[in-house]
């Protein structure tokens, strides 16, 4: 047998595609009507982000090879996110590699993963089909850098398109721009030692779309394609553009975030349809008309870390998920899972936790708008949600007022009816409107220690002075 260079083996794969009748052409390749997404009307819009502006709850995945490395290399711990460790650690290619006849995750069970976020009052799945490794969690007819070439001979991608379809869950895949491990991606990392010598980063993004096309094409209709590592100069707003065009024209109702290339020139319309910000919820949101999602760790790490131990309490993450729906945003919390298939219990316990209170208040989570409140309202959130000529808002109450009132200051439309959501008799509490605003009587105890939700219906316009 004729030996081939690592160099060439690599290659062999987009070679492959680019003889075989160019089925992902190197340069900008045009969608059917294309032209057409960027100028689509605003009830169109509407009608596309509508099932992400009712979701308001989903889950993250971060998953991979990493996973098996678990934060740690050679009896280094990694400093970084567990998905950074190559990066981070500096771990050349060939090292690398040796995670991939590791990676068998025989405790995969798409159902219970799937179930869990159900449980706990999610609506969509976002996985990482691939990181910036580079390494796809799925069998691509494009390269062997992928699930096939582990002992794990199954397809987890189609395993989980499977139970969200009969959940009635969203599936949405996370894919980097960025990717450390081609070796025509650009610009090459040092620590990369089976890097193309003269690399073609041209090739690499027909390499992309050959990806991009797989899982569109293979996993029936997604959510959402949540792009990232889009910031590095290789990647222009143009080549953003033609992304998200092309990925438009396999699938015009997929919802495209805004990594897709976020740094836009002067003059230039925004790409993606919605913002990304990354473990911090924004102060007063992204403003009217504008959709927003809050991505956040349960500990410090993405990609699972057996070092890292610092979880957030379920107040907060409860607290969050009100707080960013009162802001018009969603929330998508990340589990890491082990190299062997499985969310780890603190994770577990938390989503059980939010799914405890979810199933009493996510009336108040679910199709809601922000607050109509300018200033924050100190003992809580409120989120609101519109019928025709009604109005009903809910007051998400942290601190329960020690007095038997709370009062919602600035408020001076007296409410059709006023109860507690735990309340399943909808009993009515009494209410008063005064200079101060709208007095409630309440219990002296709180429904629940977290947040108890009060429900307010209004048949009026509100009148608020704050």
């Amino acid at each position: 047998m004729i030996p081939v260079s690592s160099h060439l083996r690599r290659l062999l794969p987009c070679l492959l595609v680019l003889i075989l009748g160019m089925a992902w052409p190197v340069r900008a390749e045009k969608a059917p009507g294309a032209g057409s997404f960027l100028n689509e009307t605003p009830a169109q819009r509407d009608a596309r982000m509508k099932w992400f502006r009712e979701a308001r709850f989903g889950l993250f995945i971060h998953w991979g090879l990493y996973s098996q490395a678990a934060g740690e290399w050679d009896g280094r711990q990694t400093s970084g996110a567990g998905e950074w460790i190559m990066n981070d650690l500096k771990i050349p290619d060939s090292h690398y590699a040796k995670l991939v006849p590791q990676f068998n995750p025989v405790k995969f069970d798409a159902r219970q993963w799937v179930a869990l976020a159900k449980n706990a009052g999610m609506k969509y799945i976002v996985i990482t089909s691939k990181h910036h490794d580079g390494f796809g969690l799925y069998p691509s007819a494009l390269t062997d850098w992928c699930i096939k070439s582990t002992p794990f001979q199954r397809d987890p991608l189609k395993e989980l398109a499977a139970a969200c379809r009969e959940a009635g869950i969203t599936l949405c895949f996370y894919h980097s721009i960025m990717d450390w491990h081609h070796p025509d991606y650009l610009p090459v990392k040092s620590w990369n030692d089976e890097a193309n010598p003269n690399p073609d980063f041209d090739r690499y993004v027909a390499y992309l779309k050959g990806e991009l096309k797989e899982l569109l094409t293979r996993y029936g209709p997604l959510g959402i394609l949540w792009f990232d590592g889009d910031w590095e100069k290789t990647w222009t707003y143009d080549r953003g553009l033609d992304l998200y065009k092309y990925v438009r024209g396999l699938q015009p109702q997929i919802i495209v975030n805004n990594r897709v290339h976020r740094h836009v020139p002067a003059g230039k319309p925004s790409l993606g349809d919605y913002g990304t910000p990354e473990q911090t919820i924004p102060a007063n949101g992204y403003g009217p008309g504008v959709d927003w999602e809050t991505c956040m760790t349960m500990n410090d790490t993405w990609g699972f870390k057996k070092q890292d131990q610092n979880w957030k309490s379920p107040e907060i993450l409860i607290r969050n998920l009100i707080d960013i729906a009162s802001k018009g945003g969603n929330y998508l919390l990340n589990v890491g899972p082990t190299g062997e298939g499985l969310i780890p219990e603190a994770s577990v316990e938390r989503l059980q936790s939010m799914g405890d209170w979810m199933r009493v208040n996510g009336e108040a989570i679910y199709s809601t708008t922000a607050s109509p409140f300018q200033q924050q309202l100190p003992w809580g959130r409120c989120t609101k949600k519109t019928k025709g000529r009604a109005t009903t808002l809910y007051w998400h109450v942290f601190n329960w007022p020690a007095g038997g009132e709370l009062t919602v200051p600035g408020l001076k439309t007296s409410p059709r009816k006023v109860w507690l959501l735990s309340d399943k008799k909808k009993h009515a509490l009494a209410t008063k409107v005064s200079e101060n605003g709208l007095s409630i009587a309440v219990p002296n105890a709180a429904p629940d220690a977290i947040s108890s939700t009060i429900v307010a219906q209004f048949n009026k316009p509100l009148d608020i002075s704050q």
